[in-house]
Order: C-alpha cells, then sequence, then structure tokens
C-alpha cells in the first residue's frame, strides 16, 4: 500500500499531518487527504450496518460501539470487510433488488481498509456521531405485547433432540394486526430454529395438548395455520410497510416449534416472541408460503445433488420476500418466476448458501404475481468431503428434522387482501 495514505494520520490523540489517498485512485475515497479516523469515518459505518448485531445480547461475537471495543478488532474487521463476509449477505448481485441489502458500498469498505492499514487511528471524539440508541433486548424498538414460553427449557449436553412444541395464549379479545415481529432466543448457543404458528381459533391442529408445556410429536403433522415468524441464525425480525401486516386473530395461540441442538453444556431456553402492531387495519395481509420437498435422497459424496420443486400461484398476490432453507449439506438456493405466457425470470440466486447465517431477502419492489403464475425453487446439495461442514460424506442423507438430515425448503410471503385467509387463498380461482 502507498504508505502516503498513512503518512502523519492520527494515532490515538497524535496530531494530523495531510497525506495522499494514492491507493483510491479511480474509487470514491474514504476520506480525502488525510487517513481515516474512527470518529469520523469508522464509527459511522459501523453505527449503520454492524451495531444491530455488534452490541451487548445481540448475536455478535463482540461489541462494537466504541473504538475501545473496535480497536483490538481492527484486523479482523478488515479481513472479513475485504471478503465480503460482513456484513452476511448472499445474493447474487446480477438477480434482483432487495429492501435489506447489507453490503457495504465499494467507498465505506476503502474506507475500513485504509483505516486498518494506517494503523486504526481514533482521531478526536468530537468529530464522531451521537451514540445510537438502541432499545435493549430488542432490534425492532419496544414491543406492544411480548410472548413467553411459560418454563425454561432444559437443553441437555449432547444428543438429538425431537422438535419441541409450546402452546402459547394470546389472550386476546379482538383481532391485532402485526407490524414489525422478533424473536429472541433465550439462549442462541442451542437454538438451531424458532417457528412461531397462529393457531386460529378454529383450528384442531395439536388440540390434544396442553397449552404452556413443552411436548414432542410421533410423527410431523402437517398444518396450514399461517407462520407469524421464523427465527434462524441471522433472521432475527422482520417487518412490513405501512398498509401490509400479519394477522393474529383474537383467540388464537401462538404455537412455537423449537429445534435444539445441545451443546457441550446443559442449558435453559426461554424463548420469546415480540411484536409490534400495526396502528390501523391493513389494506393487505401477509401470508407466508412455502415450495419444499421432502422425497429426496442424496447420494454418499455426490459434489452438487440438485432438487428441484415449484408450484402455480392459486390466486392474484404480490410477492414480497424470499427466504431460502436448508442444512449443512446446503450449497446454493435459487427462486425463480415465469408468468403466464412470460419468460422465466431468476428473482433470487444463493451461490454460497450458508447454514450458519440464513437470510430472509425482502425485495425493493414487491412482485405483483398472476394467478397461474409459476414459482420455482431449485436447491443444491454438497455432500461431499470438499464441504467442511458436512456430518459425514460417506452416508446417503435423506430429509430430517436433524442439522445432519437435510431440508429443502423456500419461503416466501405473498400480501393479499386484507380479507383473504391461507385457505382462501388456495382456492384457485376464487379470488379472481
Amino acid at each position: 500500500m502507498n504508505e502516503s495514505i498513512c503518512d502523519g494520520g492520527y494515532n490515538e490523540g497524535g496530531l494530523l499531518r495531510f497525506g495522499v489517498l494514492a491507493m483510491m485512485v479511480g474509487s470514491a475515497a474514504p476520506a480525502a487527504e488525510r487517513a481515516p479516523a474512527f470518529y469520523k469515518d469508522v464509527l459511522p459505518i459501523l453505527q449503520n450496518h454492524c451495531q444491530e448485531c455488534h452490541r451487548p445480547g445481540e448475536i455478535g461475537p463482540m461489541p462494537l460501539l466504541t473504538y475501545k471495543e473496535a480497536r483490538p478488532w481492527a484486523k479482523a474487521i478488515r479481513e472479513a470487510v475485504a471478503k465480503r463476509q460482513m456484513p452476511p449477505w448472499f445474493a447474487d448481485p446480477h438477480y434482483g433488488r432487495f429492501a435489506n441489502d447489507r453490503r457495504l458500498p465499494q467507498a465505506e469498505i476503502d474506507t475500513i481498509l485504509a483505516w486498518a492499514d494506517c494503523g486504526a487511528p481514533a482521531g478526536s471524539a468530537h468529530d464522531g456521531p451521537r451514540p445510537k440508541v438502541w432499545t435493549e433486548g430488542w432490534t425492532i424498538g419496544t414491543p406492544d405485547a411480548v410472548f413467553t414460553m411459560p418454563q425454561p427449557f432444559p437443553v441437555p449436553a449432547g444428543g438429538e433432540l425431537s422438535y419441541q412444541y409450546i402452546i402459547v395464549p394470546t389472550g386476546l379479545t379482538a383481532d391485532r394486526w402485526v407490524q414489525k415481529v422478533e424473536i429472541r432466543p433465550g439462549d442462541r448457543a442451542v437454538v438451531h430454529h424458532a417457528v412461531v404458528y397462529v393457531r386460529d381459533p378454529k383450528s384442531p391442529w395439536l388440540r390434544d395438548h396442553p397449552a404452556g408445556r413443552a411436548f414432542s410429536l410421533n410423527a410431523p403433522e402437517i398444518t396450514r395455520n399461517d407462520v407469524l415468524f421464523t427465527y434462524t441464525p441471522g433472521n432475527q425480525s422482520d417487518g412490513w410497510p405501512e398498509g401490509m401486516a400479519k394477522l393474529i386473530p383474537a383467540g388464537s395461540d401462538l404455537v412455537f416449534q423449537m429445534h435444539y441442538t445441545p451443546a457441550r453444556k446443559p442449558s435453559l431456553d426461554q424463548t420469546r416472541i415480540g411484536v409490534i402492531y400495526a396502528k390501523a387495519p391493513p389494506r393487505r395481509r401477509v401470508l407466508t408460503l412455502q415450495l419444499n420437498s421432502a422425497s429426496f435422497l442424496i447420494p454418499p459424496g455426490h459434489p452438487n445433488y440438485q432438487v428441484h420443486v415449484w408450484g402455480t400461484i392459486p390466486n392474484d398476490a404480490l410477492l414480497m420476500s424470499l427466504y431460502p432453507h436448508m442444512h449443512l449439506r446446503g450449497k446454493s438456493f435459487e427462486f425463480a418466476l415465469t408468468p403466464p405466457g412470460g419468460k422465466r425470470e431468476v428473482l433470487l440466486k444463493v451461490n454460497h448458501y450458508n447454514f450458519y447465517w440464513q437470510l430472509n431477502y425482502r425485495l425493493a419492489e414487491p412482485i405483483p404475481l398472476q394467478a397461474g403464475s409459476r414459482l420455482e425453487a431449485l436447491a443444491s446439495f454438497d455432500n461431499s468431503k470438499n464441504n467442511p461442514r458436512n456430518p459425514d460424506p460417506d452416508v446417503a442423507v435423506r430429509y430430517g428434522e436433524q442439522s445432519t438430515d437435510e431440508m429443502m425448503i423456500g419461503f416466501f410471503d405473498v400480501a393479499v387482501d386484507a380479507k383473504v385467509d391461507k385457505f382462501q387463498f388456495f382456492e384457485r380461482g376464487a379470488l379472481n
């Protein structure tokens, strides 16, 4: 690197002597004619892109709120940003535009690289922005209501657990529309995922099981109740634009489906879900749907086994988001859309699926779906020894609940008329 970039830069209280950012020729210089400093140049980037996770109590392994916290990690931050590993984002930029795109602009990447290469100078605290105010314990802000597992669940050290179900009555006496939602595990280290369903008062699903106590099922029971939200690493909260929301009907229960992966020591988990209600009844109701396959068999050692599923949209809707889900052998995932009489268009392509960062990709602009449109999902799996996360490349792999099994699910959210529920939406042609 050109030494003039750092020549005389800030050094924890030292004076600034101007240098030239010669390495930035042909790109936007992050801080013209001087070395980037933490408070003036780097802290705004951390506030806007990193602190949501990198603060006490959140998923990030270390807080990055202050210079004292960030300085020891300067080289690690540089490496993660240079390789585009952080912030985590896996969508191929050639397909689709997404409202929650986490990628850093190149100018901000250059700023962080130059800052780290110059010795991570602090600069003057007076040049920095005000500390960002976060709601402690939540990323969506202060919830209007919080629903919690009534009892902590004991997760043993080692072994495998079947899915645990906990029925939590809402006590709602009137319909409530949810604008934002967030799931907070009690112990993230042992929660592989948490799906919270809205069980309508008329639904017979799991009615022979008591509320408030965890139980498992001898065999999976398929439900058509809507999903309020799904938590996976990297996907902790969601929200919808004004005029769109999820519905919790009066008298509903929330059903927590918990997948625990025991760690090295016993643990207690008491997961909770927080919601912020819409200020007014919405025009559209958001429904969570899915494309999935449970009939595949991945051969031992196969480096690129593909599973393809598709379905046709029964009624007009707006496509809001796309969320691929696989396990440790997941390699890539693609969503594509073919409207009636139209051409196939790739909506999302994840070339390097990461089991430890499962993201929901929210479309920058909702896509109108005509009834009869074909939506498809294509997943590939790497069951070879070249996959460092592969639990065992010598076995054939089927669909299953455990992380050592596999799943192929393409979740997607659609927005429909607020008066339409999930059952009505699947009555093909009834709404058009």
